[in-house]
Order: C-alpha cells, then structure tokens, then sequence
C-alpha cells in the first residue's frame, strides 16, 4: 500500500520535511507518493532523497503539479 501525502499549497522547504518525516516513520520497503505544485519541489525532494538514503522512483510533472513517488530502502 502506497501512502499519498498532497502537499499542494505548500512551498518549500515544507514539501520536502514532509515527505521526510513520512518516510522515515514508513517501514522499510514502503513507498511514498506526494503531490505537489511547488516549482522547486521536484528538486528539492530528490535533492532530500538523496542525502537521507531515499529512493525516487518517479517524478511525473504536469505543468505546475508534480507527482513523486519515493521508497524507504
């Protein structure tokens, strides 16, 4: 099961804390999939991602809206 967390609204660094915190309380194989419409989110998140020990699965964008799926390795 893949928890969705929408973070729409919200600007940055906020998107990024969020997903951290959900990821880290996540058990370990779980996946994440944020919503966002924060232009830096699809970088800022992955950038998190990758200083945490995260894995990005996706990043799909949809003009301003952006759709990331992550796992807690």
């Amino acid at each position: 099961m893949t928890e969705v967390l929408d973070l729409r609204g919200l600007k940055c660094p906020l998107p990024a804390l969020f997903a951290k915190r959900a990821l880290l309380r996540a058990a370990p194989g779980c996946e994440i999939e944020i919503l966002t419409d924060d232009p830096m989110a699809p970088i800022d998140v992955p950038h998190m991602c990758r200083g945490e020990g995260f894995a990005v699965l996706a990043i799909d964008r949809d003009g301003t809206a952006a759709r990331m799926r992550l796992k807690r390795d």
